[in-house]
C-alpha cells in the first residue's frame, strides 16, 4: 500500500501537537506517529506551563492560533501572574495543570482536528533521495512517503535513564528510547552531542505534613493564557506548598555524591545551568545551608506530587534519606525517585530560521531536538515548524518571526544564530526588545499575522479588532478629556500624589505612578461612563489601555530603535560571499560566518565571534 501524507510529524510531544495541528488547520494531510496515544503532550517534568518569559511564549502560540494556551485554561488547577512588582515587561503568566487532563484535553484536540491522522509507532529511518527528505519507515515496517517531515523527539533519541548506577534505557520512565534516526543523519554530515537533563521524585501526598509548610494559593482573576473569549480554570483550584532543605539534608546528600552519576563520571553530557540537581546545588553554591522546594499537584483529583528544586540522579536511599530530614517529609513515600536522562541532540546551527535543515530539504526539526528545554519552548518551535512545513508542501513562502515580534524568534534566532552549549531555556533578558514583547499584547503583535496565514479562524480576528478598537477609544478619550483641579485634588491627596495646579488631560494624570484607571476612576463619573461601554472583556481592556498609555514613550523609542536594527536584516548575504577569502575579517569571524551562513547581514551581527568592525567590513563590501 502507499500510504501519501503532506506533512508526516515524529514524535506526540508538546513541539509535535503544535507542529501537527497547525499544518492540519492550514489544510495539509498531516500524520502524527507517536510510540504511545495515551501520552500525547505528556508533561515529562513539572505539571505546570509558563513562567519567567515562558508565560509569553505560550500567549504568542495562542495568538498565532496555536493550542497550548487554550489546553492549559483548560486542565489549570492554578494560576499565577509572576513578577506583577515589576513593570509589565516582566509580567509573565503561569499554571499548574491537571497532568491527565492535559493529556486528554490534547489528544481530543488531535483527534478532532480536521487533516490530522494519527499512528502510533515508533520511527526507525527516514527515507532519503539526493539530500532530500521522502518520508519515514516504522518498526512495524511501514513507510510513509511525505512532503515535509518534522522529527521532535523529545528524549528518545538514545535516551539513557540514570538512578544511581543503575541505567535504564528509554525517553521517559517505562518508555522506550527511539534508535536509528541519529545514526542516520549523522552518517548524512549532521553533527549531534548528547545532552542531559533530570526529575524529581514524585511524592505521595499522604505521607506530607502540610502543617510543616507554607502554602501558596493561587489568583482569581481574569487573566488566563488564552485570548479567545472563555472561562478559564474549572477544574478545583489547589495550592502549592513551600519548604526548604537544611544542613542534614545536604549531609546525607554528600554521603551519595561518589555514587552519583554526575560526578562520578557515569554521565558525560551537557546539563541544564538554570535547573540544577539538588546534588549540584550543594556543591555549587556549598556556603549556602538552605534551598527553597516547591511540591506542586499533579492533578485535583490524585495524591500524586511533584518536588520543585529537588532533582536528582543519586541512588534511591540516598534520595529518601535526604528527604526524611525535611519535617515535612518524615515520613515520606514516593511513587518513584527522580533521575537523569541523557539523549541526542543536533547542533541547531544546521538549521534555517524556518526550522528546516541546511543540509536536507523537507526535513524540520523542533524541540529539544535542538537543544533546547521547557514545554513552552519546544511547542513555539513546533508550531513555526508545522506552518513552515506546510508551506514548503504548497508554495515557496516562508514564516519567520523577527527578534522584535515575538520571543519566538528571539528563541529560536538564538538557537540557528548561536547554538547551544547547554540546554537553552527562554529568559526575558534574552530579548532585547522586551518592552515590544509583553504578553499582554502578544494578539495585537502576531494574530494578524495568523490570520493572513489562515491558521486563525475568524472568531479570533474578530476578538482582536474589537480589543483594538476598545482600546484606541480609551485612549482617545483620555487624550482629550480635561480635568479641573477643584474636581479632582482631593482625590489626588488621598492617592498620595500631588495636586493640580492647571488643567490638565486625563491621559496625562494617567502617566503618575500612584494613579491607575482602577483606583481613579470612580471620580471622574464621565469616564467611569465610558468604561461601561465596554462589551466584553472589560478587565483586560482596561489592563491593555493603561500600559499603553504609562508606557507609550518606552514603548515608541524601542520601536524606533527596533525599526532601525531591522534594515540591517534586509539586507541579505546568504551564499553571497566567500568568507574565508577576506583576510580582513577576524580569523574567528571567517570561520563563524562560513559555518553558519548567515541569511542577512543582522543575523551576522549576532553571531559570537562576529565584531562591529567584521560587520563593517562586510557593509563596506557590499557596497553600503
Amino acid at each position: 500500500m502507499d500510504f501519501k501524507y503532506d506533512v508526516i510529524v515524529v514524535g506526540a510531544g508538546h513541539a509535535g501537537c503544535e507542529a501537527a495541528t497547525a499544518a492540519a488547520n492550514l489544510g495539509s494531510k498531516t500524520l502524527l506517529i507517536t510510540m504511545d496515544m495515551n501520552k500525547i503532550a505528556q508533561m515529562s517534568c513539572n505539571p505546570a506551563v509558563g513562567g519567567i518569559a515562558k508565560g509569553q511564549i505560550v500567549r504568542e502560540i495562542d495568538a498565532l492560533g496555536g493550542q497550548m494556551g487554550i489546553v492549559t485554561d483548560k486542565t489549570a488547577i492554578q494560576f499565577r501572574m509572576l513578577n506583577k512588582s515589576k513593570g509589565p515587561a516582566m509580567w509573565s503568566p503561569r499554571a499548574q495543570s491537571d497532568r491527565a487532563q492535559f493529556i486528554l484535553k490534547w489528544r481530543e484536540i488531535v483527534e478532532n482536528t480536521n487533516n490530522l491522522f494519527i499512528w502510533q509507532d515508533a520511527v526507525t529511518s527516514l527515507v532519503i533521495e539526493n539530500k532530500t527528505v521522502k518520508g519515514v519507515k516504522t518498526s512495524l515496517g511501514v513507510t510513509f512517503s511525505a512532503q515535509s517531515v518534522v522529527l521532535t523527539n523529545g528524549t528518545f533519541l538514545n535516551g539513557l535513564m540514570h538512578i544511581g548506577s543503575t541505567q535504564l534505557t528509554g525517553g521517559r520512565v517505562a518508555e522506550p528510547a527511539s534508535y536509528g534516526i541519529t545514526e542516520q543523519l549523522r552518517e548524512a554530515g549532521f553533527t549531534t552531542d548528547r545532552m542531559k537533563t533530570g526529575t524529581p521524585a514524585r511524592i505521595d501526598g499522604r505521607s506530607v505534613d502540610f502543617s510543616l509548610m507554607e502554602e501558596q494559593k493561587g489568583e482569581e482573576d481574569f487573566h488566563k493564557f488564552s485570548y479567545l473569549d472563555f472561562k478559564p480554570r474549572t477544574l478545583k483550584q489547589l495550592s502549592c506548598w513551600i519548604c526548604n532543605t537544611n544542613e542534614e539534608v545536604h549531609d546525607k546528600l554528600r554521603e551519595g555524591l561518589e555514587y552519583s552519576p554526575l560526578y562520578n563520571g557515569q554521565i558525560k553530557s551537557i546539563g541544564p545551568r538554570y535547573c540544577p540537581s539538588i546534588e549540584t546545588k550543594i556543591v555549587t553554591f556549598s556556603e549556602k545551608n538552605s534551598h527553597q522546594l516547591f511540591l506542586e499537584p499533579e492533578g485535583e483529583n490524585t495524591q500524586e506530587y511533584y518536588l520543585n528544586g529537588f532533582s536528582s540522579s543519586l541512588p534511591l536511599h540516598n534520595q529518601i534519606e535526604a528527604l526524611e530530614k525535611i519535617p515535612a517529609f518524615r515520613n515520606i513515600h514516593i511513587y518513584r525517585p527522580g533521575y537523569a536522562i541523557e539523549y541526542d541532540f543536533f547542533d541547531p546551527t544546521q538549521l534555517k530560521h524556518t526550522l528546516e535543515t541546511k543540509i536536507m530539504k523537507n526535513l524540520f526539526f523542533a524541540g529539544q531536538i535542538n537543544g533546547t528545554t521547557g514545554y513552552e519552548e519546544a511547542a513555539g518551535q513546533g508550531l513555526i515548524a508545522g506552518i513552515n512545513a506546510h508551506l514548503n508542501c504548497h508554495s515557496d513562502k516562508e514564516f519567520i518571526l523577527r527578534r522584535d515580534q515575538a520571543y519566538i524568534g528571539v528563541l529560536i534566532d538564538d538557537l540557528v544564530t548561536k547554538g547551544v552549549d547547554e540546554p537553552y531555556r527562554m529568559f526575558t533578558s534574552r530579548a532585547e526588545y522586551r518592552i515590544l514583547l509583553r504578553q499582554d499584547d502578544a494578539d495585537v503583535r502576531l494574530t494578524q499575522l495568523g490570520y493572513d496565514l489562515g491558521i486563525v479562524k475568524e472568531d479570533r480576528i474578530n476578538l482582536l479588532n474589537e480589543k483594538k478598537e476598545e482600546i484606541n477609544k480609551l485612549i482617545e478619550f483620555t487624550a482629550n478629556y480635561p480635568l479641573k483641579p477643584e474636581y479632582i485634588n482631593s482625590s489626588l491627596e488621598k492617592l498620595g500624589t500631588s495636586p493640580l495646579k492647571q488643567r490638565v488631560k486625563l491621559k496625562d494624570l494617567l502617566t503618575r505612578p500612584q494613579i491607575s484607571i482602577e483606583n481613579i476612576l470612580d471620580s471622574i463619573p464621565a469616564f467611569k461612563a465610558e468604561i461601561d461601554k465596554i462589551p466584553n472583556r472589560k478587565e483586560e481592556i482596561i489592563e491593555a489601555t493603561e500600559i499603553r498609555i504609562k508606557y507609550d514613550g518606552y514603548i515608541k523609542r524601542e520601536q524606533l530603535i527596533a525599526e532601525k536594527i531591522t534594515r540591517l536584516e534586509n539586507i541579505l548575504i546568504k551564499d553571497k560571499i566567500d568568507y574565508e577569502s577576506i583576510l580582513s575579517l577576524s580569523t574567528e569571524a571567517r570561520q563563524k560566518l562560513a559555518k553558519i551562513n548567515p541569511e542577512t547581514i543582522g543575523q551576522a551581527s549576532r553571531i559570537p565571534g562576529v565584531s562591529p568592525n567584521d560587520i563593517s567590513i562586510l557593509l563596506v563590501l557590499l557596497g553600503r
